[in-house]
């Protein structure tokens, strides 16, 4: 991965993007596409959709969402503790002890999730968002609501880190390498002749209602759609491979099966692994996705659609981690994939 690409990739990561206040990030994934994109359209979802060869009949949509999971404030008590729920999937016991970024009005504040001393009975059993709080160092509820409003949005305070020049740690990897990884295929098909239109979205709200992939299928009317997000690697202790599957890091890009999948979608993606000589990895999804692929596949007329993932350790905590390779690999089977493609296509499964 060359610098400037690794640059942009952090500045997504330390970008707050929590679902439904996506604004700043793709401001900034917006002004990374400007100069290879032949057009950028924005929607009232908050979508931003760089596209390539827009005059084309055929095409393909690549939706990699931006939002990360977030705590939500709802309530304030009279000594000027934050109470929150979840905006996504939270697991309250990775919550606890961290630190965290409360978007405010007009500024943001550090604050810590507080926690019961161990040595006065720590936290037990099942224990829920409700049992924890937010400490910003108010002394009243009138001193932090200067800041701080019920329905504004927090952050784990955490950075990206390289672990051993080889895999990234950090918050948020679910899905803003999505989003880092359309925009390269973007870029890179930028500099070849394709015969398809390519529609690369920055997606919003995938993990609280999936409703940008929903605006951006609706929208588009793609002949094909691909959600490019992340999926749960396995190769790590603990961990049940006998029920959630064998799926690692620095073992490729991971395609779904199961009955939302476009067979010849994945014929073609594997074809172009081949071609690469560049292995892959499967998972299932015999109902559902979990992704953006859902909504995108069920508007319009239906929309033929695939799932290409990134495997990922400790989804949902503020240490989520993934391969650079794995990375780097799904960006050339979209490109490799997508430049082979003549437009003429048939997705239809009953059609040889």
């Amino acid at each position: 991965m060359e610098n400037t690409q690794k640059d942009f990739l952090f500045e997504l990561l330390t970008t707050a993007s929590p679902s439904s206040m996506e604004m700043g990030i793709q401001k900034k994934w917006m002004e990374y596409i400007k100069p290879f994109a032949d057009e950028i359209r924005t929607d009232n979802a908050g979508n931003v959709i760089g596209v390539l060869n827009p005059d084309a009949d055929f095409k393909i949509l690549l939706a990699g969402h931006c939002d990360e999971i977030a705590l939500v404030i709802n309530r304030i008590d009279d000594h000027g503790f934050l109470h929150f729920d979840k905006m996504g999937g939270i697991n309250p016991k990775a919550a606890v002890g961290m630190k965290v970024t409360v978007l405010g009005q007009g500024r943001s504040i550090t604050g810590v999730v507080g926690v019961n001393a161990q040595h006065h009975g720590g936290l037990k059993g099942d224990f829920g968002l409700d049992d924890l709080f937010i400490d910003c160092g108010a002394k009243s509820k009138e001193e932090i609501e200067k800041f701080v409003q019920i329905g504004d949005l927090a952050v784990y305070k955490r950075e990206p880190e390289l672990l051993m020049d080889r895999y990234i740690s950090g918050r948020g990897l679910d899905n803003r390498t999505g989003a880092f990884i359309v925009a390269e295929v973007l870029r890179r098909l930028s500099e070849k002749n394709i015969n398809i239109g390519v529609y690369a979205a920055s997606t919003v709200n995938e993990e609280t209602n999936m409703g940008g992939a929903y605006f951006a299928a609706a929208g588009l009317e793609p002949s094909m759609a691909i959600a490019v997000d992340v999926t749960f690697a396995t190769d790590y202790p603990h961990v049940n491979k006998n029920k959630y599957g064998d799926v690692r890091l620095d073992h490729g890009p991971v395609l779904a099966k199961g009955a939302p999948i476009n067979l010849k979608i994945n014929r073609l993606l594997e074809n172009a692994a081949r071609s690469l000589d560049m292995n892959v990895q499967y998972e299932l999804t015999p109902r559902m996705t979990g992704t953006d692929a859902d909504k995108m596949r069920l508007t319009g007329r239906g929309v033929p659609v695939s799932l290409v993932s990134l495997p990922l350790r400790y989804m949902h905590s503020p240490v989520e981690t993934a391969s650079v390779q794995d990375m780097e690999e799904e960006i050339d089977l979209l490109v490799q994939m997508i430049s082979g493609m003549t437009g003429k296509e048939s997705l239809n499964p009953l059609e040889d």
